[in-house]
């Protein structure tokens, strides 16, 4: 089988491909970013291509970013990624993992693994003056084929990990959400399934909050964007 989320994805390109997916604002510095969902499906490409370049589809993903800044666009590319080249996402630590996904403040490398730092830029620029062996997410995904490959995967091989438990392939449905959903993300699972997961079952979209925002700005917000389900 093909994981469940990317099928949903393939589908949400080829019958909306131009419609928005995610419309991120950043509160700290006022950014806005929209992507549609081929542009979201592009950096999942784009990212599985990079894990398939590094040969370590079917391994172990440690998603640290998703912790730290789970409701950062770039945090939410890498699960689905990971999911497309066959391999488990973790949020905690594991000494086995093939690649660690880091943000940009605290980006040393690992002994032994792989380690990513996503700028966690607005548009999605890079860093400069990583630490050595420190890869910028950016750099080296911008520079990956657009081809679509997706890896076959067990329905009880396990997608995700988090100190909540562990979700088989097949555990990674949510409830559909149509509408335009307003998402201020508060962990890792609850920020990917309300702001990805349940709009591409459902043909919506959501627009993530990420940060403390006033009463007023934020209903000034839900009027602007045309939320039609308040809170995710």
């Amino acid at each position: 089988m093909h994981n469940p989320i990317i099928q949903a994805l393939e589908k949400a390109v080829r019958a909306r491909g131009a419609d928005p997916l995610i419309t991120w604002y950043g509160t700290a510095s006022g950014a806005r970013t929209e992507l549609s969902v081929r542009s979201f499906a592009n950096w999942v490409d784009k990212t599985a291509n990079l894990l398939s370049s590094w040969e370590v589809e079917g391994s172990v993903v440690v998603g640290e970013v998703n912790r730290t800044n789970p409701g950062h666009w770039m945090s939410l590319v890498w699960p689905l990624a990971a999911w497309q080249a066959g391999c488990t996402y973790r949020l905690g630590p594991d000494p086995s993992a093939a690649v660690v996904v880091r943000g940009p403040l605290d980006p040393a490398a690992l002994p032994g693994q792989l380690t990513v730092a996503c700028s966690l830029h607005p548009l999605g620029l890079g860093l400069r003056d990583l630490p050595a062996e420190v890869l910028d997410f950016s750099t080296e995904a911008l520079g990956q084929s657009d081809a679509h490959y997706v890896r076959p995967v067990e329905p009880t091989d396990p997608a995700w990990i988090d100190a909540d438990g562990t979700r088989t392939q097949s555990d990674l449905l949510v409830d559909p959400q149509p509408g335009r959903t307003l998402v201020q993300p508060s962990d890792g699972w609850q920020a990917l399934a309300a702001a990805v997961i349940a709009p591409l079952i459902g043909g919506g979209s959501a627009v993530i909050v990420d940060g403390e925002l006033e009463p007023t700005a934020l209903a000034r917000l839900v009027a602007t964007e045309r939320i039609t389900t308040p809170m995710a």
